[in-house]
């Protein structure tokens, strides 16, 4: 997977050994703090930065993974990273970094909790 390396792989498989102990990838991305601090009340929603709970050496790890990933992202042909191109279109890149680093929390969880491979979907055809 783009952005997770042998190091990175080790640790989480070594931290969290046992990936079923989170309901879903959302929560494991929240206990490694890559998630927005809520100060929400009166159904107004207020969101603030990372909230830095959790293990920070593996969140350092996913971070320099994204930030990684970001800067070979930019320099991909047309069609290769699209997500991330229509992420800076809005945003600074700090923030996407956090972003796909909290995207590749969750797809590690779903991963390791299904037992299966990391795999790169095929393109969707398009009707001509």
């Amino acid at each position: 997977m783009p952005g997770i390396g042998p190091i990175t792989a080790s640790m989480l498989a070594a931290t969290i050994s046992d990936p079923s102990a989170f309901k879903t990838g959302r929560h494991r991305a929240a206990w490694l703090g890559l998630v927005p601090r809520q100060n929400s009340s009166g159904g107004k929603d207020r969101l603030g930065g990372i909230t830095k709970a959790g293990d920070r050496s593996i969140r350092h790890l996913l971070v320099m993974g994204a930030t990684t990933s970001i800067r070979y992202a930019r320099s991909k042909a047309p069609g290769e990273g699209e997500w991330l191109k229509r992420r800076f279109a809005r945003k600074p890149a700090r923030l996407v970094s956090i972003a796909l680093a909290n995207k590749m929390a969750r797809i590690t969880w779903a991963v390791l909790n299904r037992g299966d491979v990391s795999r790169k979907t095929p393109p969707v055809p398009v009707a001509a």
